[in-house]
């Protein structure tokens, strides 16, 4: 097994010449959560004593197509996995959930067409609303499931009867996540919308619950895994209480691959592969970066980064959160400079990034090092005529706190005269909407784009700081700087 392994981590640079031993504890099947890495260590080596056994008989002996001979030693995986073995007293999964559940918040997931609904404990719901015309918004939605009619799954009771049981004796349902074997807690919701390619069928979806520290609920992915029935998953802190359902970081389980007879260190074939990596991630000639000129105020250092929050799933860097962070600036110079459009909010996550300019333009652009930036204007700004249209549309969208306070729950800006769409003959049109959105994060910037219609875009806009002026809009929604 072990040999054959060996053999696809060199990617055919080693041929095998003769397998002198495999390891005699057995293995589990060949999956690629478990990763390996093939190091050349010299002449004066020593096994390490943590981590990974290692055993004098458990090698092959590996020969390059240059007749390069290396002794590779093959690691144990059985080492740790010490922490399920460990008594756990505490709550049960569903309990670490249940303040969730209790206190009806709710997680969203926006894709290009559809809006995901995540109410814990209750129900999850698909939707898209349509533009805004005449003051009326046209909403098409489906329920995917409803917590009243179906409750946790057999999985999931099987889960919570064990809770009590030794932890050898339970097993943790897992799913591969980013390349990663993750834990996780499943709750199903049943009776969702009938389905018409299931003969009225009711939809129904399972909620996947999975450990992440800095997480605050986000829905990972939706997938519909068959016709009508749906998986979603979810990142919660909750779930970390539990040792069960915490991410155990895979180690890199190192394959030690020894010269012999004379052969150097490492084969001339992988030596000459690294060289040649190497010179391609050189940057062009003359393409070296200067140092930049310090700035002598802070305002005019950059404000906001483009690159996105990762979120680590399972030890690798591969979920993003299309959130820019605002940096340097002040509260009053941020807005200052935001509302006079020289600052500029950037988001996307995809091949099309999004530049939103207030009071001047909405663009979509991609960068590329050879062709360099091609944009597409989606719209500019012209005072006229969003007036006009904010006559005819909802342009502040109030609601009634508890206090009994009205407070502005959002505005929306038409910019027009976009570049002509090839599909409809018509200039790119795009309404933007400006949201309060609290966060732990003061200076995070949420920006993302739909396309409702072919060629009329909607950008949403959310940020803590859009809070401080949001109850500074007239009737079209305008926003001015707060007194």
């Amino acid at each position: 097994m072990m040999a054959g392994l060996l053999l696809a981590l060199l990617g055919g640079l080693l041929e095998v010449c003769s397998g002198v031993s495999a390891n005699r504890g057995g293995y589990p099947s060949f999956t690629d959560e478990i990763p390996f890495k093939i190091t050349w260590p010299g002449a004066e080596f020593t096994l390490p004593t943590s981590g990974a056994l290692y055993s004098e008989e458990d090698f092959v002996i590996m020969t390059t197509t240059e007749k390069e001979k290396y002794k590779c030693l093959l690691p144990s995986l059985t080492a740790g996995e010490e922490d399920d073995e460990k008594e756990y007293g505490g709550p049960s999964p569903g309990e670490l959930l249940e303040p969730l559940f209790k206190r009806s918040s709710c997680s969203y997931r926006i894709e290009s067409y559809w809006t995901y609904e995540v109410c814990h404990g209750k129900h999850v719901r698909q939707y898209h609303e349509e533009k805004e015309t005449s003051q009326k918004i046209s909403v098409q939605e489906y329920f995917l499931g409803n917590m009243a009619q179906k409750s946790h799954s057999a999985e999931t009771d099987q889960a919570e009867k064990t809770d009590s049981v030794k932890p050898s004796e339970t097993k943790v349902p897992t799913k591969n996540l980013e390349g990663q074997l993750t834990p996780y807690y499943s709750v199903e919701m049943g009776n969702g919308t009938p389905c018409l390619l299931k003969q009225d069928q009711p939809r129904s979806t399972a909620v996947l619950y999975v450990c992440h520290p800095e997480a605050k609920h986000e829905i990972l992915s939706v997938a519909e895994v068959t016709t009508c029935e749906y998986e979603v998953v979810v990142l919660t802190p909750l779930l970390c209480a539990h040792p069960k359902y915490r991410f155990k970081s895979s180690p890199v389980n190192a394959i030690f691959c020894q010269a012999l007879a004379g052969s150097p260190l490492r084969p001339q074939r992988l030596a000459q592969l690294d060289k040649e990596q190497e010179e391609q991630l050189k940057p062009p000639f003359g393409a070296t970066s200067e140092p930049r000129e310090e700035e002598t105020s802070a305002v005019r250092e950059e404000a906001f980064t483009s690159t996105h929050k990762p979120m680590t799933v399972g030890g690798q860097s591969q979920v993003t959160v299309g959130t820019t962070h605002i940096s340097r600036l002040t509260d009053e110079q941020l807005i200052k400079e935001f509302l006079s459009g020289s600052y500029c909010l950037h988001g996307g996550v995809g091949w099309w990034k999004y530049e939103f300019c207030y009071g001047r333009h909405v663009h979509q652009y991609h960068e590329d090092k050879e062709q360099g930036k091609n944009i597409v204007v989606v719209g500019n700004w012209n005072a006229d005529e969003h007036l006009d249209w904010a006559k005819k549309n909802v342009a502040r969208s109030l609601q009634l706190r508890e206090d009994g306070v009205q407070k502005v729950k959002l505005v929306s800006h038409f910019y027009g005269h976009g570049d002509v769409c090839d599909l409809t003959g018509k200039p790119r049109q795009v309404i933007v909407k400006l949201k309060c959105k609290e966060s732990e994060s003061p200076h995070a910037v949420t920006v993302y784009m739909l396309e409702p219609q072919t060629c009329q875009y909607v950008l949403g806009v959310e940020s803590p700081v859009i809070c401080r002026i949001l109850d500074t809009a007239d009737e079209y929604g305008l926003l001015s700087l707060s007194s």
